[in-house]
């Protein structure tokens, strides 16, 4: 599967966002990550990390990338002085990627009783623990 193409570069916003030719609040580059406020933001300071590697899901994307992303992620959290906050990186449409290009929003929650930031349910499962042995042992032998 190839991770990026001259059409993805050409026509990818986050990759004219790195080139300057799209202008955006920077907080921190680095030789393999940028970053900067979201324009859409969910709540004060939302923000985002993206390699400068044009990936579109995460699994394409060289270990480099994200070991640099990180401790991007964690310093923006740390600047934003909240205690409770998400990092959220989507891949693929159903999974609700709107941007090709492989990007880690670190998203502050100010207070559970604000509307502002990432509101999430999580329907969780519950199944049994032969399904969740065999399950298991499917990605054990894939690894």
């Amino acid at each position: 599967m190839a991770t990026t193409t001259a059409r993805t570069l050409a026509n990818c916003i986050f990759c004219k966002i790195v080139k300057g030719e799209i202008p955006s609040f920077k907080l921190i580059e680095t030789e393999l990550s940028y970053s900067f406020l979201d324009i859409g933001p969910v709540s004060k300071g939302h923000a985002l990390v993206i390699p400068k590697h044009c990936a579109v899901k995460m699994h394409e994307l060289p270990d480099e990338y994200l070991a640099d992303a990180m401790p991007i992620a964690k310093k923006i959290a740390i600047a934003l002085g909240v205690e409770n906050y998400n990092i959220l990186q989507n891949n693929g449409r159903i999974a609700h990627q709107e941007v090709d290009h492989v990007h880690f929003h670190v998203i502050p929650k100010y207070s559970a009783t604000e509307h502002e930031g990432l509101n999430v349910g999580w329907p969780a499962q519950k199944p049994d623990m032969d399904a969740l042995k065999k399950v298991h042992e499917e990605i054990l032998g894939k690894l």
